[in-house]
Parts: C-alpha cells; structure tokens; sequence
C-alpha cells in the first residue's frame, strides 16, 4: 500500500491519500480526488492507477496544461515510491510512509493534563491568525463528500494552525477496555485487546520514516476524556527525543462518542528561538502549547459536531425505509415514546388496491422475481406520492397500500393532501397505460378516501408493532376502494373528504362528482359516495356539464324520481362506465322507485 500527497503553494493546500491498488482514480479539480485550488489544473487532468508498488499517471486528453517529471513535460508514465511528479503548482509525491500506534515511546519527562473546560476560558495570544482559519471550519465540514476527505481537511488545518506542528493523526478506540486502569503487569497481549485505530494522519514533511504516535497518551487522554500533554525535552528533564520530528505531543478527545471513543494526536518540536510561545530564558514549559491545545480543542469540538450530524444522517436513512420524513421530523424534535405514543387524532386515509396483479402473476409465473421487481415499482408509485404529500403509509400487504394524514402532527388540509395524492397516482398509472412497455403497463389502482376520528401511532402486540392507523375510518376507506370495481370509478371518497375538496381545491386541479348514497356490504351507516376526477383539461372525455347532468340524476334519484333520473344519466357519454350502475338499476325497477324507497342503495357484496 502507498499515499499519494499533493502539496500546493500554500500549506493549507494539501492533501494525503490511501491508493487502492488496481483501480483508476482521477486527479483534477472536479474529480474523484479533487485540487480544488490550483487553477492550473483541468477539472480532470490525470488517471492514475497503482499496481506492482509503481504509480502509472496517464495525462487525460483534454488537460490544458502538462504533467511534468523531472522537468519534463510527460503524457504516460509511472513513478516509483518516493518520487513525485508536477501539475501546475501542486507536486505529487508517492509515498509508503505509515503511521503505527507504539506501545514503545517512553515515558515522558514531565505530563500535564488540560481540561477541556479550562482550555475553553484560555484567550489566544494570535488570535487574528487562529479566528482566520477556524473560520474555514463550516465550509470545510459542509463540503466534504465523506470522512476520509474530512479527515484530509481537518488536518491541513491543524498542521496550519499549529505551527509548531510536525504531525497530526485522528485516532480512535472501543469504549471496551478503555476505562481499566493500566496495571503493572499489562503486557502487550494484554493491551492488544483494545488496539488504537489510526483513521486518518498526515505529516509537514515526508521524512522515509514512519509515524508512531504514542499509545500511552492516546489511552489516557481517551480514558480520562481529557487533553493530555506529553514533553519528552525540557530543560529540567532528560534531553531526548522520540524522534527527529516529535520533542512533545499531545491528544485532544473529541466530545461525541458511540461505541468508540474518538481524539486528536498531535505533534512537533521545539525551534530553539526565543519566540513568543516560550519564556525569556528559552525554556520549553507545558503551559506554552495552551494555544495549540485550545486550538486542537475547537476543531475537535467541530469535528465532534459534524460526525454526530453524520451519524444521525445515516440512522435517519437508515430509518426511511421505516418512517416516514413528516414521522421522523417529529422524532427529531420529540422524545420517540411521546410522538409514536397510540392516541385519538382526525385523520384521511388512502386505501390503494393494484389491479392487474392476477393476470400478470399467471402471465409471467415462469418469472416471478422479474413479476416481483413491476410489483414494487407499482406499489412504489402509490407509497411515494402519499410521502411525497406529506403522509405516513401505514401498511403495505401484497398488492395494497394504505396510507393517512393528520399524525404526528395535526393537519388540518389532510383531506387535500390525501386527495392530490390520490390524483397523483392515478395520473402515473395513466401515463404508464400509454406506453406498451412500460414497467407498469397493465396495472391499474382503485383509491379509497375517508376522513375521521381514528387511533394512530405505534400498534401492535408485545412482540410485534407497526406505526399505523386503527379506527373505522380505515375500514371505510378499504370498503370505498373495494367500491370502486362496483361503481367503475378509479377514486372514491366519503362526504367529509368530498366536502373539503369541493370548497378547497380548485377545478382545474381536481373534481368532484356524487355518485350515490349507498349502504356497504355488512355496514349500518349509509355513505355519501363521490368520485374524485381530474380536471376538464386532463380528462375531456367527461366534461363540466356531464357531471352537473350526473348528479342532478343522482338528486332525482334520491327524491325517488327515477325516469328524471334516467332521462339526466342519458345525457352523460356512454363511455362512462360510472352511470352503468344507476342506469341498470333504475331499469330493473322500470325506472320506478321501489316501495319504501328512502334514497339509500343497499350493496349486496364488498366488491
């Protein structure tokens, strides 16, 4: 394995990365490892590929300016470790330089320990240069595409901030075996048992040598979550270093924590000029690196942010699959056991059935996980648009969905959203019927809408649960959907759902036709049933004036004026397969109400 280190003009322009051996990686400023500060770099400018510890660089065609090795300007060749090549004002140099947690590093000659508390009420003696480059940190951390280029930054900005600086790593440890305190006969099996994990590290200068931060200071800073500092040169102790680059160092942990402990390691040398960092005699105390410490400290701070932002990003996609985003915005500003807790709340609910599902599953029963894959894409249209508008889906069994509106949160536009979900499906399905190959040709949805009281959240047993909806209103939406064959209308709705769409939703978005009064299958409760139509525009077929022709008919019907009635339905186009239920009841009756009528249609099955 080697690192590829790019070094600009400045030292904040720099980078060092792992090469994976084999694969091709671009070098450009746009790229997969970008440079994003040197102009002089096309945003793709090189390939490069590590194979049999030799690094080939191949110039891309469309790079405005050359590769240059050993001053010649080059197109194709490869380099050995320890020899570098030139784009612009960056070189790049091929190193097999590694850093190795020591359990070795001697004891140091003096050790002081710096709370985290402490440090933050220290004032920076420069405090221009270091407010300056702490105030890089937001872009930084916003821009980073992952952890390993986030690591690259931080330490680029360590290594500039600290001055002094000859090294810096980001370490980490599980929390296991952390908190015991080292006993005298630890030994290195011992201690192998909770091993310091190196995740990033760079250095100023490439030395040959490699990086060995001390194990010791990094348990203790993580054990005590405390910044610890270690000086191996001082004036009162033994002259030595632990090597040509590290006369003290020190390790900052880092605030946020899960199942590993995170930290800073940092260190560097002394100069032998007095400056201000030192006392008058030029003796080396403890006390002078406050700065750098409190400096480590702040980015440890933010780095600590940025990580727990990530991490929760993560679980929270993680938990997409199961939640949705109007569920887990609740979560992320409620405690889970209150916003999940079951209670009574008025919700809409959809119930979709995908139709076409049979027919497919004996047309292709030869392919059933190809089957599978349209089904999820069908069903994938439905659970999308009732997120998409704001909702939760609550179930999902075979071939149908069930969603709702009005929990966590109270909405009181439920009724609308359910609704231009409910167009929105429709409309997909539509457009997908249009094209003879399309995944989901073939497939159609019958939507059932109601509103009311209901009990939501987190239902189940002491074994199983799910985030749901249970009540009535569920029920009835299931019952419409099932109506929907019976009826030959893609979408009904009961009256508090129509009602809230007639007066909130503007024609040209969506519309309203009454279809019957009609008492389900097994039900009590007579319903209000309505359909839920496109607009004129999307659906011409059936215009403005056929539905006001439709429900007068309706009304006639249920006042018992059935040859009113069947005269009115007459005028609505024959292929609306809507007005066949009315008009073949009206003419098994001969076209006369029946004795007792009192304007309810009472089904006879679910479907």
């Amino acid at each position: 394995m080697a690192d590829l280190v790019a070094q600009g003009s400045q030292p904040t322009e720099r980078w060092r990365r792992r090469l994976p051996v084999g694969q091709a990686i671009v070098v450009g400023r746009r790229s997969d490892w970008a440079v994003p500060w040197d102009g002089q770099i096309s945003r793709q400018h090189a390939e490069l590929r590590f194979e049999k510890g030799k690094l080939q660089i191949r110039c891309l065609p469309h790079a405005h300016n050359p590769i240059f090795l050993r001053g010649d300007a080059k197109d194709l060749f490869e380099i050995s470790i320890g020899e570098h090549f030139v784009i612009g004002g960056t070189t790049f140099s091929l190193s097999d330089e590694r850093a190795n947690v020591s359990m070795k590093v001697p004891p140091p000659a003096e050790e002081q320990t710096f709370y985290i508390e402490d440090l933050k009420k220290l004032r920076f003696r420069n405090a221009d240069q270091r407010i300056a480059l702490l105030s890089r940190l937001a872009e930084l951390i916003a821009t980073a595409k992952d952890d390993r280029e986030l690591f690259s930054s931080l330490a680029n900005l360590l290594l500039a901030g600290v001055s002094r600086a000859t090294a810096v790593a980001f370490v980490s440890a599980p929390n296991d075996g952390l908190e015991a305190e080292p006993s005298a006969t630890d030994d290195l099996a011992d201690k192998s048992r909770c091993p310091i994990r190196i995740l990033h590290w760079d250095r100023r200068r490439m030395t040959g040598d490699d990086f060995q931060p001390s194990d010791r200071l990094i348990r203790e800073s993580l054990r005590n979550r405390t910044a610890v500092l270690h000086l191996w040169k001082t004036s009162s102790g033994p002259e030595f270093t632990v090597s040509d680059e590290a006369d003290w160092a020190f390790c900052t942990p880092l605030p946020h924590e899960t199942n590993q402990r995170c930290a800073i390691y940092v260190s560097g040398r002394f100069t032998s000029e007095v400056d201000e960092t030192t006392d008058a005699s030029g003796e080396v105390q403890p006390s002078d690196l406050r700065d750098d410490l409190k400096f480590a400290e702040v980015v440890a701070a933010s780095l600590s942010s940025a990580l727990e932002n990530r991490q929760l990003q993560q679980r929270q996609a993680g938990l997409r699959q199961f939640f949705a985003p109007v569920v887990l915005t609740a979560l992320a500003r409620e405690d889970p056991d209150t916003v999940l807790a079951p209670r009574e709340t008025d919700v809409s609910v959809l119930f979709c059935d995908l139709r076409g599902f049979s027919r497919r599953s004996e047309q292709h029963a030869d392919d059933l996980i190809g089957l599978l894959d349209r089904v999820s894409q069908a069903l994938g249209v439905t659970t999308q648009h009732i997120l998409d508008a704001g909702g939760v889906v609550g179930d999902l069994q075979g071939d149908a969905v069930m969603g709702f509106w009005g929990w966590p949160l109270a909405q009181e536009n439920a009724p609308l959203l359910a609704a231009r979900a409910a167009l929105a499906i429709r409309a997909e399905f539509l457009r997908a019927a249009a094209v003879a190959d399309h995944a989901l040709s073939g497939f159609q949805a019958g939507i059932g809408l109601a509103t009311g009281r209901a009990v939501a959240g987190k239902i189940g047993t002491d074994e199983v649960v799910k985030v749901t909806v249970f009540g009535p209103v569920v029920n009835l939406a299931a019952r419409l959907e099932g109506m929907t064959k019976i009826l030959h209308a893609p979408i009904l709705m009961d009256e508090p759902t129509a009602a809230q769409v007639r007066n909130y939703i503007p024609t040209d978005e969506g519309r309203v036709r009454r279809l019957a009064v009609v008492r389900p299958y097994g039900m009590k409760t007579p319903v209000d049933v309505s359909e839920l139509l496109p607009p004129e525009a999307e659906y011409p077929q059936l215009t403005d004036t056929h539905v006001a022709d439709y429900e007068a008919a309706v009304a006639a019907l249920v006042r018992g004026d059935w040859a009113d009635a069947f005269d009115l339905l007459h005028r609505v186009p024959a292929e609306d397969r809507v007005k066949d239920f009315l008009t073949v009841l009206i003419a098994q009756h001969n076209r006369t109400a029946p004795s007792g009528w009192d304007g309810v249609i009472r089904l006879t099955s679910k479907e």
